[in-house]
């Protein structure tokens, strides 16, 4: 089974995620799980900065203003490039500014309805 994803460019934060129990996503955890012969990179538009694919590494970036962390950091709007040659696995995880795990059992927004 092949997956095809292309993003355009985005944040991983945004302001109503300050109104989650388990707040902001306060950094992106982003692991490449496989080497791309051409393409795939992730480009940091605002930093003119771009990631190629290399099985094990991984990128660590903020999402939110050390000075307040209810701020977003538009610096890091990012996207994925168009793999060119070869196939792109990767893995995400989204590190949120309080205790994620309680307000997931509820359905991640804390609301019981």
């Amino acid at each position: 089974m092949r997956c095809y994803f292309f993003s355009g460019k985005h944040h991983d934060a945004s302001a109503s995620d300050n109104n989650l129990l388990c707040g902001p996503r306060v950094l992106t955890f982003f692991l490449y799980l496989s080497d791309v012969e051409e393409g795939g990179g992730t480009k940091f538009t605002e930093l003119d900065i771009t990631m190629q694919p290399k099985r094990g590494s991984a990128i660590l970036w903020p999402s939110v203003l050390d000075s307040d962390p209810t701020e977003m950091d538009f610096r890091t709007q990012h996207h994925a490039l168009p793999v060119i040659k070869g196939t792109k696995y990767a893995a995400n995880s989204w590190i949120h500014l309080y205790d994620y795990k309680k307000p997931n059992l509820w359905g991640c927004t804390g609301a019981f309805s």
